[in-house]
């Protein structure tokens, strides 16, 4: 039997060598016949820890690892970009208090 291959956005690396991933799919609605978004959460090794949260990544199905931890990560697709809000306030605020020292 094959073992599948999915795609998905990293949610989470806070874990050593462990990421969260999120697949997101439609599914349509019974009684109205909507399409409504519904997510899937699936646990991957990351041996390297070379993803981040944000990117894009290809899993593939594996061997029980933890608990938790049924995929492996085959490649990362696209490389996220998230932009980290404080240390940018942060650095804005350091090249004011410069530009008014000088």
């Amino acid at each position: 039997m094959p073992k599948r291959v999915i795609v998905g956005v990293v949610t989470s690396d806070k874990m050593k060598k462990t990421r969260r991933v999120e697949v997101s799919r439609l599914v349509k609605y019974p009684k109205y016949g909507k399409y409504v978004k519904r997510r899937t959460v699936c646990y991957v090794h990351d041996e390297e820890n070379t993803s981040a949260v944000g990117d894009t990544v290809e899993i593939v199905e594996s061997r029980p690892l933890s608990r938790l931890k049924r995929w492996q990560l085959v490649r990362i697709v696209t490389k996220g970009n998230i932009i980290d809000v404080a240390a940018l306030r942060a650095a804005a605020k350091l090249a004011d208090t410069q530009t008014e020292n000088s």
